[in-house]
């Protein structure tokens, strides 16, 4: 028997946040080998997604190599294939390719994916904002509606350049001034012929605020913001449906669009039915205080693939902070276990909460006594933890500098229509609702 033989086998579902920091502190022990699996190669820095939806910055800057990120740790074995489904009892990781992978524990960490909620027409015309190919897939879109608009300016009447935004939390609110500035500072210069100024952008909630998790104040500062750059807010209301051509809202208004982006929720990756293991709210996998499952000795369950309980009794967010303390925890537990001590009981670090609202404008909630911050020093705030939240330091090098041309040179550099089959939009008729009164913009059902 061979002394790799000999360690512990820990097999790790996933590598986002909570998985590699699980990897990447595992590696540093001698007592165990790792097994990373993922669907892709590289690691997704989800803060920055809407980023790259909005040209801001490339693929490069938040898709990081697993392999790059774990280098020099030859306890490592990276594999990229995806887990269809788990056996809690006997800690085996089956893939789609047939392969098992059998450890002494199992870490499942397989994130999140869009949670519709059973909204018609949701999951076939809506542009969900969580991995880095729906990301490129809706800049794809932007960028193709603005190139159809350019050549036919008469599809402004079909709200070409109408851009609608299910979800007032982060995603939607960030993305939302994101897409303003874009159309703001970027378009105007790339499209000298068409009416830019034409572009409107909806930001839809069922709640009466945005940013629902934050305080009052920055619910307020928020809301002044995207209304300054132009984003009108619908609040109070529900999407009852999403077709290719339009959204249609509980008061009973139609919005012209082909872009509607869903940013309204998560739920657990497709992953946890297939665990055999107790789900809860969101179909997240129920976790007792140290993240392991009661009955099933050897399995972790980390990050947005779990349902937390922080102190006060509620789930904890989905945020990469949660995940990463989640990996960093749960390979100390580990350790811990095979040297025969007992497992010690999850505490995360509240470090805060921020949301970017566009240019010099952020909002930040800062430790547990959540010390508020607006405007252009939250916004520098906001900048600096995402730089350290990064993988590595190339990575942080080269988004600074994109921040820096974007910020001083006011264009996007990264307007790069890679997706063709997003630009194949049909601007018939066939997909309007029969008792929506014409217009070109909002309209109300009869």
């Amino acid at each position: 028997m061979n002394a790799a033989s000999k360690l512990k086998h820990v097999v790790i579902v996933g590598g986002g946040f909570a998985g590699l920091a699980c990897a990447r502190k595992l590696a540093k022990s001698n007592d165990v080998r790792v097994t990373l699996l993922d669907k892709n190669n590289f690691h997704q820095f989800l803060p920055l997604l809407y980023q790259l939806a909005t040209a801001q910055l490339g693929s490069s800057d938040i898709a990081t190599s697993l392999r790059k990120s774990l280098r020099g740790h030859a306890n490592v074995d990276v594999k990229m294939d995806e887990v269809s489904a788990v056996n809690p009892i006997t800690r085996t990781a089956t893939t789609k390719t047939g392969m098992s992978h059998q450890g002494d524990f199992v870490v499942l960490a397989a994130g999140s994916q869009a949670n519709f909620f059973g909204t018609p027409g949701a999951e076939e015309n809506a542009f969900p904002l969580y991995s880095v190919n729906e990301a490129e897939r809706l800049r794809s879109r932007v960028l193709a509606v603005f190139e159809e608009a350019d050549r036919d300016p008469t599809l402004l009447e079909k709200g070409a350049l109408n851009f609608v935004i299910i979800g007032g939390g982060p995603t939607g609110t960030e993305m939302a001034g994101s897409l303003a500035d874009m159309i703001t500072l970027a378009m105007t210069a790339e499209y000298p012929d068409l009416a830019v100024k034409a572009a409107r952008i909806y930001l839809i909630d069922h709640g009466h605020s945005l940013l629902s998790a934050f305080s009052p104040e920055a619910h307020e500062y928020a809301a002044k913001i995207l209304q300054q750059k132009g984003v009108q807010l619908r609040l109070g209301v529900l999407v009852k449906e999403i077709a290719p051509d339009h959204v249609l809202l509980s008061d009973g208004s139609v919005i012209q669009t082909h872009t509607a982006v869903w940013a309204g929720g998560l739920m657990a990756a497709p992953l946890a039915a297939n665990t055999g293991l107790p789900r809860g709210h969101g179909g997240r996998i129920e976790v007792q205080s140290d993240l392991t499952i009661e009955g099933f000795p050897g399995v972790y369950v980390l990050g947005d693939f779990a349902n937390i309980s922080g102190p006060d009794g509620q789930f904890l967010p989905q945020l990469g902070s949660v995940a990463q303390q989640c990996g960093e925890f749960t390979a100390k537990n580990i350790l811990a276990e095979i040297a025969g001590k007992p497992r010690a009981p999850f505490h995360y670090h509240d470090k805060g909460i921020m949301a970017m609202i566009g240019r010099n404008a952020a909002v930040a909630e800062v430790g547990q006594r959540r010390h508020e911050l607006h405007g252009p020093i939250a916004f520098a705030a906001w900048l600096g933890v995402h730089a350290l939240l990064m993988s590595g330091v190339r990575e942080r090098v080269e988004t600074f500098i994109s921040w820096a041309w974007n910020y001083f040179d006011r264009t996007r550099a990264v307007q790069v229509l890679d997706r063709k089959n997003e630009g194949k939009i049909d601007w018939g008729d066939e997909g309007k609702s029969k008792n929506v009164t014409a217009s070109p913009d909002v309209k109300t059902a009869a």
